[in-house]
């Protein structure tokens, strides 16, 4: 086996083991704390013009939290669940190589377990990412396309992770992900 075949076998490993582990959570979701958290997604949306318009005032999606016991004795206050944080990150998936900052917003909601809720103002970008790459690209004074693709438009997943903590002291976590289409004066979101 040669050389390079070796170091692109060594990438594959790589690559299969670094989804498998984001597959599987991380350090919360393998404790041994009696509760999972199981956060889901629902599109509200599946484009959002940057420059507003028709449609742009709602939500981009719900994400749901929801407190599952791993078994049946695993009801009680300690096994309530308090929320603490959320992250959302972005992936492209059309071949481009920008993506917007990342950022964490804090909370402070309590399920109980076997309960649900859905993250309060669920925020999909901060205020200032507009005007930064990869958006202010898709401006019309910046040439109106990504650099990268030549599309006047950035798609990517939004990953949305969840961190919290048993009553009891248990970390627990969960993550979702959901597509999102990104345009600037494109007819209004959708």
């Amino acid at each position: 086996m040669t050389r390079t075949t070796m170091r692109h076998r060594m990438i594959s490993i790589v690559a299969v083991l670094t989804t498998a582990m984001l597959g599987c959570g991380g350090e919360y979701t393998q404790s041994g704390s009696p509760i999972a958290l199981l956060v889901t997604s629902v599109p509200l949306m599946s484009q959002i013009d940057l420059a507003g318009g028709a449609g742009c005032d709602g939500f981009a999606a719900e994400v749901k939290v929801q407190a599952v016991a791993k078994n049946a004795s695993a009801g009680g206050t300690f096994n309530q669940v308090r929320l603490s944080s959320y992250r959302v990150s972005y992936i492209r998936t059309d071949g481009g190589s920008q993506v917007p900052a990342s950022f964490v917003r804090t909370l402070d909601t309590i399920i109980a377990s076997g309960g649900s809720a859905s993250l309060p103002e669920f925020v999909i970008l901060e205020g200032d990412a507009v005007g930064q790459a990869p958006f202010a690209a898709l401006q019309p004074q910046n040439g109106g396309r990504d650099p990268v693709t030549g599309r006047p438009l950035v798609k990517m997943d939004v990953i949305v992770e969840v961190f919290g903590e048993t009553l009891g002291g248990d970390r627990v976590y969960d993550a979702t992900r959901f597509p999102l289409d990104f345009c600037f004066n494109c007819g209004g979101c959708d």
